[in-house]
């Protein structure tokens, strides 16, 4: 099945989300337990967040 041009583009997103995931995970070492703890809630928090879509997507796939 070909892909359409909306779905190129939300592919597209979601390899800019994880080039910024790979930004931030090279970072991590550099980083407090605090400063971890506080990126970690605060990624948790974002509305929506990566793991909510993921669900949504699938809930909406059945």
């Amino acid at each position: 099945m070909p892909a359409t041009g909306e779905l190129i583009r939300m592919m597209n997103y979601v390899d800019d989300i994880a080039a910024t995931l790979r930004r931030i995970h090279a970072s991590i070492y550099a980083m407090t337990t605090e400063e971890k703890t506080r990126l970690a809630d605060y990624m948790r928090q974002s509305d929506p967040n990566y793991l909510s879509v993921v669900e949504q997507l699938e809930q909406r796939g059945k």
